[in-house]
């Protein structure tokens, strides 16, 4: 079931999977199952994607920091970070998926 359209072509053939995995404007896409086109999602997912990465990297830096001085925090560190690193990968593809519009991709790839 495709319902978002490739930018090239105008035909639906773009799911929620395929759009989300396509990435941000410096990746390399995916391509359109109709007109073979790489596709990406647009600028909006490329600003996202660095102000959420330096968002999570504030929070390991202050984790790292203030974990020290509370022994609560300090038994808990290690998952922590790791849930702050599975949210760096996970939730920039889920709004990908459903929030950015798609364009053509730029890269030049032979």
């Amino acid at each position: 079931m495709s319902i978002y359209t490739c930018p090239c072509c105008g035909k639906k053939g773009f799911n929620p999977l395929t759009k989300g995995l396509a990435g941000k404007m410096n990746s390399k896409g995916k391509r359109c199952k109709y007109c073979g086109k790489r596709c990406v999602n647009g600028k909006g997912a490329t600003i996202f994607n660095a102000i959420f990465s330096l968002f999570i990297f504030a929070c390991f830096v202050v984790l790292f920091l203030i974990s020290q001085n509370y022994d609560f925090l300090a038994k808990r560190e290690f998952p922590l970070m790791l849930l702050l690193l599975l949210l760096e990968i996970i939730v920039p593809r889920l709004v990908n998926a459903f929030c950015f519009k798609m364009t053509e991709s730029i890269r030049l790839d032979y």
